[in-house]
């Protein structure tokens, strides 16, 4: 009789153990025990040494190709992030340039300098030209009023005498007397002044006023020697010559028929004077003096 070989025996009772479980598995398979049965049989699937070898094997595969796709990105990915990162830079740093007096701040020398498109060239189109504005023309200054020149003396008076002939003629041209009348008056003022303007000692207040001289002929003043108390008017409006001379054209109007009187007649008939025929020998000088200031 030969030995039991103890591998025999472990493989005889493996075999009988296999087929114990066999025959209780087909046994499970019918009737209320098929879910039972499924998962014993998928327990004894996985915990078999084949399935986890395969598992290993699937396990080490996903592992390389999750490696291989992180340690090999997509090239327009990567750019697309590169951009991105240095255009978030640049805009930080024109934040900060923006928002500080800080200005030395560079970007970091290593990092990449971003890549500026080149802006799109904008077409600026001139305004049209303005017409030039017209110069203003320049507003013509206004000539200064000149003095008009003195007159020339004539008929042996002095300067002041033919200045003060001039003042009682252009009285008389401006309340458009005649000539004649002109003559008159020139001749009356040669007779009582000498063509003087001329105060009085006997009223003080005459002294006050411009004057070429002084009288003592009661309170007669001025050019015609008209007096104050006779209401020819006030010390101060005979003492201008313009205004004396308009006072005795006035009163030389008054006159009926005066233009058929003699110079000295027409005088005599205004100043009413003492000595009425003194007038007469002024007529001559006077009828020159006029005739050179019209």
């Amino acid at each position: 009789m030969h030995p039991i070989d103890p591998f025999e025996q472990n493989q005889a009772g493996s075999r009988s153990s296999d087929h114990s479980t066999e025959s209780l598995l087909t046994e499970r398979t019918i009737g209320r025990h098929r879910t039972p049965a499924r998962r014993w049989r998928g327990a004894a699937l996985v915990t078999s040494a084949p399935f986890r070898v395969a598992l290993a094997t699937g396990v080490c595969c996903c592992l390389g190709v999750t490696a291989f796709a992180v340690s090999r990105p997509d090239a327009e990915g990567t750019d697309r992030a590169v951009r991105e990162a240095l255009v978030d830079r640049a805009a930080e740093v024109d934040r900060r340039a923006s928002r500080d007096l800080e200005r030395s701040a560079l970007p970091d020398p290593l990092s990449p300098s971003p890549t500026l498109s080149p802006s799109p060239t904008v077409s600026t189109v001139p305004s049209p030209t303005k017409p030039a504005a017209k110069p203003k023309p320049k507003a013509t200054p206004k000539p200064k009023p000149t003095t008009p020149p003195r007159p020339r003396p004539v008929a042996g008076l002095s300067q002041r005498q033919m200045d003060n002939a001039k003042v009682i003629v252009d009285v008389g041209a401006d309340l458009k007397m005649p000539r004649r009348a002109m003559v008159v008056a020139v001749a009356t003022a040669m007779q009582e002044s000498n063509l003087h303007n001329l105060a009085s000692d006997v009223l003080p207040e005459s002294h006050s006023y411009t004057n070429q001289g002084s009288g003592s002929d009661h309170d007669s003043v001025g050019l015609f020697q008209q007096r104050p108390s006779s209401g020819w008017g006030t010390v101060r409006e005979l003492m201008q010559p313009a205004h004396a001379a308009r006072l005795f054209y006035e009163a030389l109007r008054e006159v009926p028929g005066w233009e058929n009187l003699s110079i000295t007649g027409a005088a005599q008939a205004v100043q009413i004077s003492a000595y009425p025929d003194a007038y007469a020998q002024h007529e001559q000088r006077a009828t020159t003096v006029v005739s050179a200031l019209t």
